[in-house]
């Protein structure tokens, strides 16, 4: 039975709607990661010369985009649909990158950022969402959930590399590179249309809507926005009654992603800086870093949907807490690429681990709503994280960053173990 259990599993995931949130996730994440590491930043500065402040709100405008809507696509891809939000968002960063290409003012590329965050804001939400959906009769998603963090990594660590070696070969060439993330935004549309629909909840009854079309277009629509009203009422009143969690989950999402923030924009100035690595080293440093994290992750999903979450979040917390620790204090170029390596495979434990356990917490009822209300909870962290670490780096020195990173590990490792204490009879704990 558990074989039969586990093969019906592994075919979800060859499923139509899994296969294309892959490729959806890897291609976004392949062109922000593009965008946001290697293309914006220098040709805002040395080809537009903006300034620095300009880059920091246009950046910033990028996030919140993508952060502040994800819980209303989330509400709205339940009751559309997964095609016609993700098609929709996408084509929204076709627009953006279109702007960015063939406008040059500040404004302009502050809007685009701000329509290609809001464009990529319902992947997460419909991805962790779906997972959840097609997650088995034992409701075992930890390899859903490594598989997408996978899909994403590879997008997010090969569109940098590659966008680097268009650029040098055609002399830094900003229009061809624009003309390609659009092409890579249509072949997104596209793979979003091939989505299956899936409509949960609709907006209103054939009766209703039949009876609208009788009383004319202006009828219909105010009947409309009421059930929507309606509709996001019960929504509301539904997430309150079902939604039972511990308070402590809300503080474990935030640091979730603020060990993030903190480490983000110090780890390339304490590299450079401190360990005094060549720009090629480097290289190979986040590709052994992140290689390992990538190879490891389907592995670890197999075995928490085995073994359950704990064992893993505990471990993958306690030595992701000390090795960020020791890393600060080595110096040793073969000691720090050991210590990377031990971060990446701790990471791997802790991501699949911790969509899973969160998947855990979610009702049936209102799926998208809150696992968007959940992810952007956790994706404030990032807004929060680097204006801390910034000012750890200036007051207290470089290695402040890590020794704040490896307490707010040390801290989610006690909040899961307080937290997986308390729910022993849940699956997947």
């Amino acid at each position: 039975m558990p074989q039969a259990i586990r093969a019906a599993d592994r075919k979800k995931l060859r499923s139509p709607f899994f296969v294309g949130m892959l490729i959806i996730l890897f291609l976004v994440e392949f062109m922000k990661g593009s965008l946001l590491v290697v293309v914006l930043p220098v040709y805002m500065k040395n080809y537009l010369g903006l300034s620095a402040h300009t880059i920091g709100i246009a950046f910033s405008l990028q996030y919140i985009g993508d952060n502040l809507f994800r819980s209303p696509f989330g509400w709205i891809g339940e009751r559309l649909g997964y095609r016609k939000t993700m098609a929709g968002a996408l084509l929204l960063t076709v627009i953006a990158v279109s702007i960015i290409a063939f406008f040059s003012g500040a404004f302009w590329l502050a809007l685009a950022c701000f329509i290609l965050g809001l464009g990529t804001s319902p992947l997460w939400p419909t991805a962790m969402t779906g997972a959840t959906e097609i997650s088995g009769p034992n409701n075992s998603n930890g390899q859903a959930m490594g598989t997408l963090e996978m899909a994403s990594l590879a997008g997010t660590g090969s569109g940098p590399v590659v966008m680097n070696f268009l650029m040098e070969s055609t002399g830094k060439n900003y229009h061809t590179a624009f003309l390609i993330l659009i092409g890579v935004g249509i072949i997104l549309v596209l793979v979003a249309l091939m989505l299956p629909s899936k409509v949960r909840i609709p907006f209103q009854s054939a009766g209703i809507s039949t009876a609208g079309t009788r009383k004319g277009f202006f009828a219909t629509m105010g009947q409309k926005l009421v059930h929507l009203w309606g509709s996001v009422k019960n929504t509301l009143h539904e997430i309150r009654t079902t939604l039972k969690v511990s308070w402590m989950v809300y503080p474990a999402l935030f640091l979730q992603s603020f060990v993030i923030g903190l480490l983000s924009p110090v780890i390339t100035l304490y590299v450079q800086n401190e360990l005094h690595l060549s720009p090629n080293m480097y290289s190979l440093l986040l590709i052994a870093g992140g290689g390992i994290t990538v190879l490891a992750l389907i592995p670890c999903g197999k075995l928490i949907d085995r073994f359950g979450t704990r064992p893993f979040l505990n471990t993958g917390f306690l030595l992701a807490a000390l090795s960020l620790l020791i890393f600060s204090m080595v110096h040793s170029l073969v000691l720090v690429f050991v210590f990377v390596c031990i971060v990446g495979i701790s990471y791997a434990m802790i991501l699949p681990g911790w969509n899973t356990f969160v998947a855990h917490l979610v009702p049936k009822g209102e799926r998208g709503t809150v696992w968007g209300f959940f992810l952007t909870l956790q994706g404030s962290g990032m807004v929060v994280g680097p204006v801390v670490s910034g000012q750890l780096w200036d007051r207290l020195g470089h290695a402040a960053p890590f020794f704040a990173s490896a307490i707010v590990m040390a801290l989610l490792f006690v909040i899961h173990f307080i937290l997986s204490r308390g729910m022993k009879t849940a699956p997947g704990a």
